[in-house]
């Protein structure tokens, strides 16, 4: 297993476990099996485990299975605060009461504000007292790191790693988002920064993986890296990146992600690796619907729209799934206090001037929101800004 530094000196193995997608029977995690699992995990030099109060259950199974195991000792324990469920701080010591409770320990190693969205909801939360908060439970050695965790544009990621002293982030990115999310740009400014980052979602939920076209399948060699591999290796790549999450949930996949981790190091991605890369980012953007770059020159929109971000998610509806696109247009747009919907859009033209592309960006956008703003969007996006969930 190879390790990287978090921001005080500790070694983080450079493949984590990430506790979402373990097994389920009916509505119960598959105890026996995820024990399994992770303790293979953690003999083959894993020490980092991912957790959050809001995965069905998953927080109480690893507690249950580091506490047969005797493991607590042997991992850092990620989990985090749903800080859109609370309005107080009391409210935030009842969760982390519980959570402490569910994992059966005494203290967190890292803790993390789950899904900031903004510089404004982070804003919110200092005028909620959690700054007084994070520094009682960090004095007490209750929480041992704070972070945070992100989807969203590098413009605003790079505001919130400038807006406290954070002591490592997490934020989604792999090959397919290189130039979207926080990206490349934002795992760049981290670590200028001196900030470790977490990755998560290096195979786009399984997307780069099962749920690539034939065409791209058809790429990959029997005797060569398999879709994973090659997800990983070009994450393993760059000496940014302290630690990737896999959601493993088969022994198969954990043998392969252990030997991945323990042979890569920065500059293991060679010519031929790099080209396979291209090609199958090729055959992904052939069947999206908008070809945008996601460049950002058309931005900012007067009206807040996100015009990158939309037109990546309209583009995801189509090359990996209508469910998958529509989800991350949610999280990018509405979970946040000033939306950034494409139904904001006034038709104004200020972003095609600027578009190397020359698209027709308004309607484009109009096309997008009818097919993205689902009632459930809707809905949703009313519950969030009604009852300030952002």
């Amino acid at each position: 297993m190879q390790y990287r530094k978090d921001k005080k000196g500790r070694d983080l193995s450079l493949l984590g476990y990430g506790c979402m997608r373990f097994t389920r029977k009916g509505n119960a995690i598959d105890l026996d099996k995820a024990e399994r699992e992770v303790t293979a995990a953690i003999e083959g030099g894993v020490n980092y485990l991912d957790t959050a109060y809001i995965y069905p259950g998953s927080e109480a199974a690893v507690g249950e299975i580091l506490r047969r195991n005797g493991r607590r000792d042997q991992v850092y324990l990620a989990t985090k605060l749903p800080h859109y469920l609370i309005k107080s701080v009391e409210g935030a010591e009842k969760i982390f009461r519980e959570e402490l409770r569910r994992l059966g320990t005494d203290h967190i190693d890292y803790y993390l504000m789950h899904m900031l969205t903004d510089a404004a909801t982070w804003g919110k939360l200092k005028a909620l007292g959690i700054e007084d908060w994070i520094a009682g439970k960090l004095e007490a050695g209750e929480i041992r790191n704070i972070g945070f965790s992100y989807h969203g544009s590098a413009p605003v990621f790079k505001q919130l790693v400038d807006a406290y002293h954070w002591d490592f982030c997490q934020i989604q990115y792999n090959y397919m988002d290189e130039t979207s999310q926080a990206g490349v740009e934002g795992l760049r400014h981290a670590h200028a920064k001196g900030l470790p980052t977490v990755i998560m979602e290096p195979l786009r939920g399984g997307r780069l993986v099962d749920l690539l076209p034939q065409s791209a399948k058809a790429l990959f060699q029997p005797d060569g890296l398999t879709p994973a591999a090659l997800a990983f290796k070009w994450l393993y790549d760059q000496p940014e990146v302290t630690c990737v999450l896999s959601g493993m949930s088969s022994m198969e996949m954990v043998r392969e992600n252990l030997a991945l981790a323990s042979a890569c190091t920065p500059g293991c991605m060679t010519e031929e690796d790099r080209a396979l890369v291209e090609r199958v980012r090729a055959e992904i953007q052939a069947h999206v619907k908008v070809g945008c770059t996601g460049c950002g020159y058309c931005m900012p929109c007067p009206k807040g729209v996100d015009i990158p971000g939309t037109f990546r998610c309209y583009n995801a509806m189509y090359s990996e799934g209508k469910a998958s696109g529509r989800r991350d247009y949610l999280q990018c747009t509405a979970m946040r206090q000033a939306p950034s919907s494409a139904s904001q859009c006034v038709g104004c033209g200020k972003c095609e001037g600027h578009c190397p592309q020359q698209l027709p960006v308004r309607q484009l956008l109009r096309q997008a929101a009818g097919e993205l703003e689902t009632i459930s969007y809707k809905a949703a996006k009313w519950g969030i800004q009604t009852f300030k969930l952002w």
